[in-house]
């Protein structure tokens, strides 16, 4: 993958060797006790670790506009994603992890390898926004019969920092190039049907007016034969 790091413009390749998608990662016990009762009601079973940390095949990540589904019961979050370039420059960018919803009542690490987490084409330096990484604003809207509504809001404050998590993968070996984190999701709006032909995320920088976007369709597959 190549990303276009802001404000300096240039170019960083990175060759993703692991993915680490965070789950039940929000600094507000609150949040992630929403988040559990969002999951309870999909039939997931209450974590009884958190935060948690799922090992994802590294195809998975992928900048793609369209996203294959093999059946209605999926569904994006937005997230924000650490990413160590190949100069181990840490980057930080918008990503959707988009997850198999039945599947995550037998298991959140086979749900998280059954979808991809899309990523931005876009990434900033994490040492440039550092400084105000709380104020970062997360959001996500879905799109039914043409029509986008908002799905999701908040801060990354609402979220373990990426600081965090750099601490996390050191003490694993595990910041490395090629390594890409997923941060975990804040709640969605429970009046909002998650199980969209379209979501799109946007992770913004107030200071700067800055945005990073990343958007994709949901495309149903053919039905199999046997």
């Amino acid at each position: 993958m190549s990303y276009d790091a802001l404000p300096d413009g240039s170019t960083h390749e990175v060759d993703v060797v692991q993915i680490l998608n965070a789950g039940y990662a929000g600094r507000s016990q609150d949040d992630v006790a929403a988040h559990v009762a969002e999951l309870a009601e999909l039939g997931v079973p209450a974590r009884s670790v958190t935060p948690a940390l799922y090992p994802v095949s590294p195809y998975l990540a992928q900048q793609t506009e369209h996203v294959a589904v093999q059946h209605a019961r999926t569904s994006g979050e937005a997230e924000w994603a650490l990413i160590v370039a190949d100069g181990g420059e840490l980057l930080l960018t918008a990503a959707c992890d988009h997850t198999d919803r039945d599947l995550e009542v037998q298991g959140v690490a086979w749900s998280k390898n059954a979808g991809p987490d899309v990523l931005a084409r876009r990434a900033w330096l994490l040492a440039d926004v550092e400084s105000r990484i709380d104020t970062l604003t997360l959001r996500a809207w879905v799109t039914h019969d043409g029509k986008e509504t908002e799905i999701q809001h908040g801060t990354l404050a609402d979220l373990l920092t990426p600081a965090y998590w750099v601490d996390v993968l050191r003490s694993r070996n595990a910041l490395t190039p090629g390594t890409v984190l997923i941060s975990g999701t804040i709640p969605m709006a429970p009046d909002v049907d998650q199980f969209a032909e379209a979501w799109r995320v946007e992770l913004g920088d107030p200071a700067t007016g800055g945005t990073i976007r990343v958007a994709y369709d949901v495309q149903p597959m053919l039905e199999p034969i046997g």
